[in-house]
């Protein structure tokens, strides 16, 4: 039985619930984060555990739980739900916090607020065709322009990562939407280009904190790989120049891009790329666990 955490208390997963006069349902107001763990440790808690902290503060969600409190509550919940698992087989780690329930709906004071914790196994068929094939990226729209939460937070009011893959016209792609200045995002993890043997990211503010990321950068350096902000990104692909492209996410590590498709242009690259070829491996080192044969074996 899957074990979740709520509000200060460890119940089965089963009975894990958000109340329909939740602020967290009503409003969408839920601030998130999504950690995973690799041979059934959890990896970069402290950075996830810091997003989910800094995001709640600039969206006013209180987290009445101390990073001590929450951490041991992590790591009890993947302790007891890795239990029986093959050691290849690894976790996702679900955080949320709302403002609780809604005072006027409930009948009582508003609160208090609402923390829970989940798990679920890394659904390995997923991603498994980034590493066998390569990740289709297609163009679904532009990132909507919600100026009452930076586009950095990471949180629940995720309706246009829900509409956009609806809007995209090839089968199995992953759809992607843009920031004003051009800046690629995907509901799944960030976008990356190389050229000219350097890694470009989106600017920061302009797409999703991206914990990830900031592990693709620090494997470049290591690897002797150059890294900068792109500014300006491309509109299309006969724009590009790129001689690969990247996707990163918490739940499948790094991937290499197949092919790019912005309306009726589409741009194929050769995959797997060197650059990927060479993140993979010392994403695989740092984690001690092979992220491609996790997938495919």
């Amino acid at each position: 039985m899957s074990l979740a955490f709520h509000n200060g208390r460890f119940l089965p997963y089963s009975e894990l619930h958000i109340a329909p006069h939740d602020a967290g349902f009503v409003f969408g107001a839920t601030v998130t984060d999504f950690c995973r763990t690799y041979a059934h440790k959890l990896f970069r808690w402290p950075d996830h555990l810091a997003r989910l902290r800094r995001d709640c503060g600039a969206c006013a969600v209180p987290l009445p739980y101390s990073d001590e409190e929450l951490t041991a509550a992590a790591e009890t919940l993947v302790a007891e739900n890795t239990k029986g698992l093959p050691a290849n087989d690894d976790l996702a780690l679900i955080t949320f916090a709302t403002p609780g329930p809604l005072g006027y709906m409930a009948g009582t004071e508003n609160g208090p607020p609402t923390v829970a914790m989940h798990t679920f196994p890394i659904p390995k068929e997923r991603y498994r065709r980034f590493f066998t094939e390569g990740v289709v990226l297609e163009l679904a729209g532009p990132l909507p322009l919600v100026q009452s939460v930076p586009r950095s937070v990471k949180h629940r009011n995720r309706l246009h990562w829900w509409t956009a893959p609806r809007a995209v016209r090839t089968a199995g792609a992953i759809s992607m939407l843009r920031a004003p200045n051009g800046s690629p995002d995907t509901a799944i993890g960030g976008v990356l280009a190389v050229r000219n043997g350097m890694i470009e990211y989106p600017v920061p503010g302009s797409v999703l904190d991206s914990i990830s990321l900031k592990v693709v950068a620090e494997l470049a350096a290591k690897v002797g790989i150059a890294t900068h902000e792109q500014t300006n990104w491309p509109a299309y692909p006969s724009d590009e120049t790129a001689s690969e492209m990247l996707l990163a996410g918490t739940a499948f590590g790094i991937a290499g891009v197949q092919a790019y498709i912005v309306q009726s242009e589409r741009k194929d690259f050769s995959w797997p790329g060197p650059v990927f070829t060479k993140l993979a491996a010392a994403w695989s080192e740092l984690v001690g666990v092979d992220i491609v044969k996790q997938f495919t074996g």
